[in-house]
């Protein structure tokens, strides 16, 4: 047995950590078959960590239902191809309901969405976590840290408290902020992945991070895993190419507050013929100008 606990876990988290869309069919509902069809483009594209029910899946637009549905879908779909990473949240029981329908599925890591309401305390923060945590003993748990107002001494609290706590997904947008985040819970204590995607990857590695989640994934696998491949041998110049060949890419998700974050993406994924471009409220459809552009980006890439 290793002696390192959650090796196999924190190794999939020192990755490429896709975040899958969620097709939707022509009457609205989750497009399964399409879903299998993609996550298997993504696992033949040699990736090896998937977060089913992230942001770039649509996760508070789906139903509890379609929640499950997509976790039983990636998981079936993964095999053993893949470590599988599931998005939960919500209230608590909720988010703890789902941790569990994640381990009585096979998974073996859930990540925790950062609580939705308006006043968020740091105390309140480690005791959400923790009873997800408590209530998941034998998964890795991974918070996903979008306040810039967390300390990370908070963090290592609830480590702690907490040893399958294993990784942060840290998507606070400041590379100088998340290094002293990093240093205050704990450098060697967790996993860090940068969870701004390509864009804050070369920046978040430079300061500790050793993955990085990805949505532009879904439309080239292989130019992800050329920045990670650059990134873990340290040529941050080689990642920078990479960088500037997706920057308008991703200029465009991030527009307006990342209003288009998941709908270029799937734009891109119906400029490929491989699913509808269909987002649900509040996502919004690119107007025809912009779907342009986003064609003319991706015919770009090799893929």
């Amino acid at each position: 047995m290793s002696s390192v606990p959650f090796e196999t876990q924190r190794a999939a988290l020192a990755d490429v950590v896709a975040i899958p869309v969620t097709p939707f069919a022509a009457d609205g509902s989750v497009d399964i078959r399409t879903h299998r069809d993609l996550l298997r483009r993504l696992l033949d594209g040699g990736i090896r960590t998937l977060t089913p029910n992230g942001n770039t899946g649509e996760f508070y637009a789906l139903t509890p239902e379609e929640r499950r549905l997509v976790t039983e879908s990636t998981v079936e779909e993964a095999g053993d191809r893949a470590a599988i990473l599931i998005g939960v949240g919500h209230d608590l029981p909720t988010a703890i309901a789902s941790a569990r329908h994640a381990r009585d599925l096979g998974a073996r890591m859930v990540m925790v969405h950062q609580p939705v309401h308006p006043y968020v305390s740091a105390a309140g923060w480690v005791d959400y976590h923790r009873a997800v945590a408590e209530s998941v003993p034998e998964l890795g748990v991974v918070p996903y840290v979008r306040n810039a107002q967390l300390p990370g001494a908070r963090l290592g609290e609830l480590a702690g408290h907490c040893p399958n706590v294993i990784g942060v997904k840290y998507a606070v947008p400041d590379a100088a902020r998340f290094a002293a985040f990093a240093r205050d819970a704990g450098l060697d204590r967790f996993v860090w992945v940068a969870g701004l995607a390509e864009p804050y990857a070369p920046s978040y590695f430079s300061a500790g991070a050793t993955g990085f989640t990805s949505g532009l994934v879904n439309v080239a696998p292989a130019v992800s895993l050329n920045m990670l491949e650059a990134l873990r041998s340290g040529d941050y110049p080689g990642a920078m190419k990479v960088w500037e060949q997706i920057r308008r890419f991703e200029e465009l998700r991030a527009a307006h507050g990342s209003a288009d974050n998941v709908t270029v993406v799937k734009e891109a994924l119906a400029a490929l013929g491989l699913c509808r471009r269909d987002v649900r409220p509040p996502g919004s459809p690119l107007p025809e100008e912009k779907r342009a552009e986003v064609a003319a980006v991706v015919e770009g890439w090799s893929i």
